[in-house]
């Protein structure tokens, strides 16, 4: 369904002579967090519908039937999808009604499928608990401005409105306002771990990081152990939610289990939550949570545990020299070890199984998470980590912004992109590399040198490469589960890094008025045509450069459907639909 656009109606159209100010600036935090949640649910619906850029200044969706009409004031419309837009309007006539972001929701996504019942309230109750919580951070973000001096913690915390294609970006579901206090890293929260014993009857883990993982863990805990038990980590959110179960408590009950409660220094929780960090410490650990965030449950999956530890010895076994001796910039942040239990009475996932992942990064380090990297930051004004980069560079060398944010995005396709692609196109392995996977590294003035990918989830080993694998790892993916058929892996390679990062890096450079999305639209077709291609034989640039459409994860479908992503079939885990690939079209 095309937009179109005209007059903006007179419920929204800004004084003559006065620029309308930015509605994420509003002073009322509940008020920019409702525009924020709109803004989202529109580009959810124009990527989706496979909109067309309108011709005017307001975009047009015929809704209910087409007895109603829901409109909003285009501030900015993007090639890549990140689109601005002002406050939305419903009208049955010639005039426009302000609507909050639940009501946008159940028009847009009546307007993009037929969902039951069931699942629009679902969807509508989720987006309510998102602009509550996004409320909820501007409020203490716009009070209290204290951050991290840990630069990678401060980029982890920086997300404060979330995926800017996801209906609902900060949905909690289950997290109470004191829990959130704690728990979420855009309030700056921290909390210290809640440990339970493990009779070594039930223990199950793996560790291919040189040391027995319950002695990892042990280290950790900072004390001895009771006798013949392994020491658990667990969120304390989570401890308290598994006690509740049967199976869990009738093994506390037979001491198989001893809850030893919180004990240590305060750990912090990255951008995704369940992930946690203390700095001046060698190890974060991914931990289980079963809180429904955004569309998944995020406790771990045995098979991902297998998958990070196995990844870790395939590099160990030479892939990671080839590898570095071609991009000596770009690594994989390794999880090398995890811990958990086994028993008859427990399922799959049990949400008792921890990730130890290994933590690189030391203060002096700027490495950033991309999703927080380019995160909109509505404080004061509107501005982001990259703006700031980019606008230091600019005053530092004299040169204007757009020459400046042209060069930057180039050095990132040389130091994030092409090692990703060659780790494709050499091995045979495709990296689920969005944003909030993926980590630049800049050096002292700004400019990047390098990367990182993190997620022991996101690997897709191809099918055509599993001899070639296997000649280094004897095995490979018994119990990871990660080979997939190429076409697979070909079109989620294509939407995560493709879609999600790279076209999302542009959108963020043009949203946020650094430089125009076309050029970076043409610098990247060079770049694809060139080193891309020749260097590293994934299929990735000429698919890019030549495609007239591309897959692309469709969020509000798959909301709406009530997908668990991390569940089931990986060819089954989110709907996806076709949209224009600018690429090709620059």
């Amino acid at each position: 369904m095309a937009s179109t656009l005209t007059g903006v109606p007179p419920a929204v159209q800004p004084a003559a002579g006065h620029p309308a100010p930015d509605p994420l600036l509003d002073p009322d935090p509940a008020v920019a967090a409702e525009h924020a949640a709109t803004e989202s649910l529109l580009r959810c619906w124009a990527r989706e519908t496979a909109a067309e850029r309108p011709d005017g200044d307001l975009l047009r969706i015929p809704v209910l039937g087409g007895a109603a009409e829901l409109s909003a004031p285009v501030r900015h419309w993007s090639a890549c999808g990140w689109h601005r837009f002002g406050p939305a309007a419903v009208s049955t006539g010639t005039a426009g009604h302000p609507v909050d972001a639940v009501t946008v929701a159940a028009l847009v996504a009546g307007a993009t499928g037929r969902p039951e019942p069931g699942q629009l309230a679902d969807l509508t109750a989720r987006v309510a608990d998102s602009v509550g919580r996004t409320a909820e951070i501007l409020t203490h973000r716009r009070t209290i401005s204290a951050a991290p001096a840990d630069p990678f913690l401060r980029a982890e915390q920086s997300l404060l409105l979330g995926h800017p294609l996801h209906p609902t970006p900060k949905s909690r579901d289950g997290l109470g306002p004191a829990q959130s206090a704690a728990y979420s890293p855009e309030l700056h929260g921290s909390f210290r771990l809640h440990w339970w014993a493990a009779h070594r009857s039930l223990l199950a883990g793996d560790s291919a990081a040189g040391t027995p993982v319950e002695r990892l863990t042990a280290e950790l805990y900072g004390r001895t152990p009771p006798a013949g038990t392994a020491v658990l980590p667990l969120h304390p959110w989570q401890a308290r939610e598994l006690a509740l179960r049967p199976a869990v408590a009738e093994l506390l009950e037979l001491g198989l289990l001893t809850d030893l409660g919180q004990h240590g220094e305060p750990w912090h929780p990255t951008s995704s939550v369940r992930t946690v960090c203390r700095p001046g410490t060698p190890w974060m650990l991914k931990l289980s949570l079963g809180l429904r965030i955004t569309n998944s449950r995020r406790e771990n999956l045995r098979k991902e545990l297998h998958r990070g530890a196995e990844v870790h010895r395939l590099l160990e076994a030479g892939l990671s020299d080839r590898w570095k001796a071609a991009h000596p910039g770009f690594d994989i942040v390794r999880d090398p070890a995890w811990i958990g239990v086994d028993h008859p009475a427990l399922a799959d996932p049990n949400g008792l199984d921890t990730v130890l992942r290994q933590m690189p990064f030391g203060p002096a380090d700027r490495a950033l998470c991309v999703a927080g990297l380019v995160a909109e930051q509505p404080i004061g004004r509107l501005d982001s980590q990259l703006s700031d980069i980019i606008g230091e560079l600019a005053a530092r060398t004299g040169r204007s912004t757009p020459t400046v944010a042209t060069e930057w995005f180039l050095r990132y396709l040389d130091a994030v992109v092409l090692p990703i692609l060659w780790l494709d196109g050499q091995a045979g392995i495709a990296l689920e590399a969005h944003q909030q996977n993926s980590l630049v590294l800049l050096d002292t003035l700004g400019w990047p040198t390098g990367g990182r990918y993190r997620d022991n989830q996101g690997y897709y080993f191809r099918a055509s490469h599993a001899d070639r694998l296997r000649a280094l790892l004897p095995n490979l993916g018994e119990h990871s589960d990660t080979f997939v058929p190429d076409p697979v892996a070909d079109e989620r390679f294509a939407y995560y890094l493709g879609i999600n990062h790279v076209l999302g890096l542009i959108g963020a450079f043009g949203s946020q008025g650094l430089a125009d999305e076309q050029l970076l639209l043409a610098a990247l077709r060079r770049f694809l045509a060139g080193p891309a291609a020749t260097a590293t034989g994934s299929g990735l640039p000429a698919h890019l450069l030549d495609a007239p459409t591309l897959r692309c994860k469709a969020n509000l479908l798959t909301r709406l459907h009530g997908l668990d992503e991390l569940v089931g079939p990986v060819e089954t885990q989110s709907v996806y639909v076709e949209i224009d690939n600018p690429v090709a079209r620059a």
